[in-house]
This record gives structure tokens, C-alpha cells and sequence, in this order.
């Protein structure tokens, strides 16, 4: 019943291949892959939630996706990119808690960028944390009254 808003996934043949297509795909990819832009592979909940994992994720070498040397071009498309995951409609528990281990992670990385860029990313992400938070209330919302609609 709540399994899609819990985020609960059910592992087959089709989140491996939603794996392995997200794994080679560069952050303009993932921006149009989560702007279901992309013909013939459509945004997924499992889809946000492996591109949340590859944004927190350490490589073999412990290297994060993000370093704290890396151009600020790559920082501020990863951070637009989970302020568009957040604004998602397909936002699952799951995402939401790795945008909040995102920003745990990167808070040095996000203050720098504010700091240097004048930019707001601090509390954009805030906010975008707490809208995906609104919306997952609203969907659950939605499911009780289906459910008591249904029965």
C-alpha cells in the first residue's frame, strides 16, 4: 500500500538495469534523467533514489563525488540536481533521507560555495528538504483517503 512512498523496493532485473544506466551518466544526464527528458527511460522512484546514492557515494580510490577541490560548476549542478530530486513528485522516504545525509555530508562544501559564490544553496536545500518532506505527507494523505474511499 504505502511501499512507493515508503521507498520500499523490491530488487529485479529492471533496478539493475535503472543501476547500471544512472552509474554512466554524467551530472547534465542526471539533471535530464530527473527532468524526465530522457526518450524511453522514464523517472523512477528507484531511479532518485540511485541518483542520491551516486552523489553520497565514495568511488574504490575514497574519493566522494563531490570534492571540496572540485570546480564550482560540478558543486553547483549537484546541488541544483537534489534541489530538483526534492521537487519531484516520484520523492520517496528513502530520497529524502539521503538529501538529508547530502547535506550532512557536503556542509562544508555548501558553505564554501555560498560563501565564495554569494549563492543561497544552505537553505535552498532546506527548503527543498522540506518540501519533499510536504509532499510525501500530501501522497500519504491521499493514499488514507483513497483507501477509505476503496473499502
Amino acid at each position: 500500500m504505502f511501499a512507493n512512498i515508503l521507498g520500499l523496493l523490491k530488487e529485479s532485473s529492471t533496478d539493475n538495469n535503472i543501476k547500471e544506466k544512472i552509474s554512466k551518466m554524467n551530472l547534465s544526464e542526471l539533471k535530464s534523467y530527473v527532468n524526465n527528458k530522457i526518450n524511453k527511460f522514464d523517472v523512477c522512484e528507484e531511479g532518485l533514489i540511485e541518483v542520491m546514492r551516486m552523489l553520497i557515494s565514495m568511488d574504490s580510490h575514497e574519493k566522494m563525488f563531490i570534492e571540496a577541490d572540485a570546480m564550482d560548476s560540478k558543486k553547483i549542478k549537484a546541488f541544483e540536481l537534489v534541489i530538483l530530486i526534492a521537487s519531484s513528485k516520484k520523492v520517496t522516504i528513502v530520497s529524502s533521507e539521503l538529501i538529508q545525509e547530502f547535506m550532512d555530508i557536503y556542509k562544508d562544501v555548501i558553505a564554501q560555495v555560498d560563501k565564495d559564490n554569494m549563492q543561497i544553496y544552505s537553505s535552498r536545500l532546506k527548503n527543498s528538504l522540506v518540501h519533499s518532506i510536504t509532499t510525501i505527507e500530501k501522497m500519504t494523505l491521499m493514499n488514507k483517503k483513497i483507501n477509505v474511499l476503496g473499502n
